[in-house]
């Protein structure tokens, strides 16, 4: 907008006034941000409606009309500098930060930034938007891990906090703002975490090895040196006061108080000093457990693959005698979750315990006791060449009932509405319940699929997607589950669909444009909805949860169909009798002929009489010939139809 055009607008909405420097910066070429619709670029300005003409390529919309009144609460003009900007007008250059430099991608986020700071979401929504839903949370989380050692860049502790682009003169080191933090925290938990962070930011392992001594730290050891010569002083502090702290601080729990112990020992080998003749001791720890709190000691450690072969490791040293240690890493694993399932079998693997796994996992087979992180597990590795041994002798239609059970248990006990991850991997592999049912006959697979039919654990369309791949290999199980009455089978779920070469590619094509697409993105509207406050009061957010369910339902019924389609190419089709693929000219009762094309279940055109076979009209036609009458009722209306001539699509299509 030039200065002319924003005075007459003034002029004639004294109240815009207010926003006058906003409307001056909606310039023709601008780049402007929207909540919902992404980024926008200004191309003109209709002075006689009064109105900006705004393109937005994220969304498709092209020469958008919009009040620039309206513009100013709903619109952030972006600076030329801005990266989502530069995504489009120096994208090579976007792609070599967001691949090559990260931190200063992150500084030029800041940069422009008020008082050159944003929250760790306002990061991420600007993120989102330059890498997409699908790679920047791995790269996000990477990133901070960087950033903490940059010391121009100020990361909060907390979440809700703030990240600051310093100045040259405010540059801190990692190191002494951790220190700070440390000495200002009064919090024994909070305390021996940043002990933690401060060791590993100032440390620096050298090759040199060190005779075995502590069975609380795997092999091998290592020499440390202090990468800050100056926070050596400090380090020793904090290794006198950790070992008090730990004995003094009543409200650690037996996990807080073993990796606790495990900050000081990495200290106590920092400055080479005796860890054994240090109390307590992380063996102390471990005997004192019962084997729920040794549960909850696996449970409540930080979830590293470090921290998680490190407590495994301790387990097999201190009960070394007569091989318990196999015992309790077993009791460990039958109530595990998350990382620490893998890192149990993998240490039993490893250390040549496979068949001692295999029979344990069997006799959980056998009494109903896989839970779900193990039998996710299982599907998830069932084709790794290491646990062929272990996995292979389980893949039978009895896994196919453990894990169903497993599901219904899981969803009769949750007080929530989240997701339960076993379902999802059963549903997303679709060579999953094949291969279990190979073993299986068809008294067996009719009863899985009842006590899937029964399951609470699923959604109707997953659940509906699931029962197919059962009939698609025992078709009778349709009627068995059924008994026969095809309004209970609901037939969309439990026959085959005859189905066009064409047509099937474009609903493939269509549910890869769902998945690939449209969910990602509906996932970033959600993302960015949610940051416009009460959810409650919040139509943007609804509307794009509203789409989430409709993306969803969609994708489970192109799911549940695809999984049943049958491809054609009409050549089988009768010459003497309607089927699908016939071309039929039949005379309704006004008496004027009508020629319809009878194709596959997605081949409906009405506009080029073009039926889809499950259509009543062509349903009734099917197995008729020339000659013949039938009678249809479609919304009350009763209709009779008689087949004047009969030909064969692909005969005339070959013409």
């Amino acid at each position: 907008m030039t200065r002319e055009e924003i005075d007459a607008l003034i002029l004639k909405n004294p109240e815009l006034s207010s926003i006058r420097e906003k409307l001056e910066a909606m310039k023709i070429g601008a780049y402007c941000m929207h909540r919902a619709w992404g980024l926008g670029k200004i191309t003109g300005y209709d002075p006689a409606a009064e109105r900006l003409l705004v393109d937005f390529p994220e969304v498709g919309k092209t020469a958008h009309r919009m009040d620039p009144g309206f513009c100013a609460d709903k619109l952030e003009i972006l600076p030329e500098n801005h990266l989502l900007v530069r995504k489009y007008t120096d994208a090579d250059t976007v792609k070599k930060l967001i691949k090559d430099n990260p931190v200063q991608l992150v500084k030029e986020i800041l940069a422009v930034a008020p008082d050159r700071k944003m929250t760790a979401t306002e990061i991420e929504l600007v993120l989102l938007r330059l890498i997409g839903p699908a790679k920047v949370k791995k790269w996000w989380t990477a990133t901070k891990k960087l950033l903490q050692k940059d010391p121009s860049v100020g990361v909060p502790a907390k979440k809700e906090g703030m990240f600051e682009l310093r100045d040259k003169e405010d540059e801190v080191s990692p190191e002494r703002e951790i220190l700070e933090e440390y000495y200002r925290n009064k919090n024994p938990k909070k305390k021996i975490l940043l002990a933690e962070k401060l060791f590993q930011f100032s440390s620096i392992k050298t090759a040199d090895e060190l005779p075995q001594a502590d069975p609380d730290m795997p092999q091998p050891l290592h020499h440390y040196k202090a990468s800050d010569p100056e926070i050596v002083e400090d380090l020793h502090k904090i290794f006198e006061e950790l070992t008090d702290a730990i004995k003094a601080a009543k409200r650690l729990t037996k996990a807080e108080c073993l990796y606790g112990l495990w900050v000081r020992n990495d200290l106590c080998r920092f400055f080479k000093e005796d860890v054994d003749s240090l109390e307590p001791t992380s063996k102390s720890v471990i005997l004192s457990c019962t084997q729920e709190e040794l549960n909850d000691v696996a449970r409540q450690i930080p979830q590293t693959p470090a921290c998680l072969r490190r407590l495994l490791d301790l387990l097999s040293r201190v009960y070394a005698e007569g091989g318990e240690w196999k015992n309790v890493t077993l009791k460990l694993l039958e109530d595990s979750t998350g990382k620490f399932t893998g890192e149990c079998i993998t240490f039993l693997v490893d250390r040549g315990e496979d068949k001692l796994l295999s029979r344990k996992l069997t006799e959980w087979l056998d009494g109903q006791a896989l839970r779900s992180p193990v039998l996710c597990w299982i599907i998830r590795n069932r084709n790794s060449r290491k646990y062929q041994k272990i996995i292979r002798p389980l893949m039978t239609h009895r896994l196919l009932s453990a894990i169903l059970y497993a599901i219904d248990r899981e969803a009769v006990m949750s007080t929530s509405n989240r997701r339960i991850q076993l379902a999802e991997e059963l549903s997303d592999d679709y060579d999953l319940i094949p291969d279990l049912l190979e073993s299986a006959n068809e008294e067996i697979a009719r009863d899985l699929a009842q006590a899937l039919n029964l399951n609470q654990g699923f959604e109707p369309l997953t659940k509906k997607s699931l029962l197919a791949r059962f009939i698609k290999i025992y078709p009778r199980i349709q009627s068995l589950l059924f008994g026969g009455n095809a309004e209970e089978a609901e037939p969309e779920v439990s026959s085959d669909l005859i189905v066009s070469e064409w047509s099937l590619q474009a609903r493939r094509d269509e549910l890869e444009d769902i998945i690939k697409v449209q969910i990602p993105a509906n996932k970033e509207a959600i993302a960015v909805a949610k940051e416009h406050g009460d959810l409650k009061e919040n139509s943007e957010y609804k509307m794009a949860r509203q789409d989430q369910e409709t993306l969803l339902a969609r994708k489970g019924q192109l799911e549940s169909e695809l999984e049943r389609a049958r491809v054609t190419d009409f050549s089988d089709t009768p010459a003497d009798k309607v089927g699908v693929g016939s071309v039929v000219e039949v005379v309704p009762a006004n008496g004027v002929p009508v020629v319809y094309t009878i194709l596959g279940a997605w081949d409906s055109n009405p506009e080029e009489n073009i039926l889809s076979y499950k259509t009543p009209l062509a349903q009734a036609l099917i197995g008729k010939s020339v000659g013949e009458s039938v009678e249809t009722s479609i919304d009350g209306n009763t209709e009779t139809w008689t087949i004047k001539s009969l030909s064969r699509w692909i005969d005339r299509a070959a013409k």
